[in-house]
């Protein structure tokens, strides 16, 4: 028998312990968050309650894995 880490199922049900945002303004943000990661590579810093809700919120965290899939293959760079 195999047990999992209980921490990612807690970190869900308790939330973020920071500042935290909605989904509509995670929606609102979520290319600029994108586009600070890969150009710049200080998103979380920059942008921490958005960064919180999308540990805590499986919904925005797959549209933000998809974007930053979409930034990644096209190729973005420091400009």
């Amino acid at each position: 028998m195999t047990h999992r880490d209980p921490e990612p199922i807690l970190r869900r049900l308790l939330g973020p312990a920071g500042p935290e945002t909605t989904c509509d303004a995670c929606f609102e943000q979520l290319d600029v968050y994108v586009d600070r990661e890969v150009l710049l590579g200080d998103a979380e810093q920059a942008m921490p309650a958005l960064a919180a809700h999308l540990r805590g919120c499986p919904a925005c965290a797959e549209d933000h894995a998809s974007l930053l899939a979409i930034a990644r293959e096209a190729g973005a760079t420091p400009g």
